[in-house]
């Protein structure tokens, strides 16, 4: 949104419907700061009605979007019809889902990255596009690796959120809860449960949750959960990691935890992600140092954060003038 309005354009604001109250408070402070009335409009709403009024209309010049994956290909496909009355092509700019992985080979620090994994895996209840949902370790430090991260796991505090000692909150509403349940049932099938599958209540409270032994084209190793569950696959050497990883219609975030420069030299060119980590967890993009956008089925790679993703909400016009 501040994009779209920095590089001069006027802008609807539809929030998800779940989560209306924090958009409500930017476009307040927008107003105490003084931005002119009419530049940023803000509509609340379900979007499958407001969302394809908005997006089919024909004086929108472009849709900006961030969400899963099929809300996402249904706008790319709503904006590429044109409509009576319209005069332009619609851009869409469209920041979509993830399957992430975070690859731990022989030669790393396995304590960092056992941080790394539960960090990323279950910050935020895993209801993060870049969050690790998949742990592919090489087969010789497999178990090991399992076993730190469902340690560290089983220290978090789940809980009331406004308490600092509280790790695990609620997932945001009863339709992720379901989702995310019902998920974990796929898994008891797909892999085996090594920690959490429960809930607690009164809320919508989810253990953090981890299978192992999954295998790479298990429903739980390829599909967005956005929850905190993470599927353990064992690759049997650099290779097959690097291959698993990029085994999946998405490429947002990835992550590798290696002490081999020739590792870390190949994976800069052969792991397939918008954004790419090493030694470190892979979410926490921060604006304006890591611009952050995906691959494939993650979008149309818009690297948000970034001083040429305003260039996207602009037209170039270019001017010649013959001397007189």
């Amino acid at each position: 949104t501040s994009a779209s309005f920095v590089a001069g354009n006027t802008v609807v604001l539809k929030p998800s419907s779940a989560s209306p109250t924090i958009a409500a408070q930017f476009v307040r402070i927008l107003e105490e700061i003084g931005l002119p009335a009419g530049v940023v409009n803000f509509l609340t709403g379900p979007g499958s009605s407001i969302g394809d009024a908005l997006v089919a209309h024909p004086l929108t010049r472009f849709i900006a979007f961030t969400g899963s994956r099929d809300v996402g290909l249904r706008i790319n496909e709503l904006a590429a019809k044109t409509q009576p009355g319209q005069r332009w092509i619609k851009r869409t700019i469209l920041e979509m889902g993830g399957k992430d992985a975070i690859i731990v080979d022989e030669t790393a620090d396995l304590e960092a990255a056992a941080s790394g994994i539960v960090v990323s895996a279950f910050g935020f209840q895993g209801q993060k596009c870049s969050a690790c949902s998949r742990a592919i370790i090489v087969e010789s430090v497999y178990d090991q690796v399992l076993q730190k991260v469902v340690d560290k796991a089983k220290q978090l505090r789940i809980g009331d959120v406004t308490q600092a000692e509280t790790f695990i909150g609620p997932v945001i509403d009863q339709n992720a809860f379901e989702k995310i349940t019902s998920y974990i049932e796929i898994g008891k099938q797909e892999g085996r449960l090594v920690l959490g599958g429960g809930h607690h209540g009164p809320g919508y409270f989810i253990e953090p949750t981890i299978f192992a032994d999954v295998d790479p084209h298990a429903r739980i190793a390829q599909e967005e959960i956005f929850g905190p569950v993470l599927a353990f696959i064992r690759a049997k050497d650099f290779n097959e990691a690097l291959r698993i990883a990029n085994d999946t219609e998405y490429g947002l975030t990835g992550s590798v935890y290696t002490r081999d420069p020739e590792r870390i030299r190949r994976a800069k060119e052969e792991f397939h992600v918008g954004n790419l980590y090493f030694n470190r967890k892979c979410t926490g993009a921060l604006v304006g140092v890591h611009p952050f956008g995906g691959f494939n089925m993650s979008g149309t790679d818009s690297k948000a954060g970034g001083r040429d993703y305003l260039l996207l909400f602009t037209q170039a016009k270019a001017i010649s003038v013959k001397k007189l």
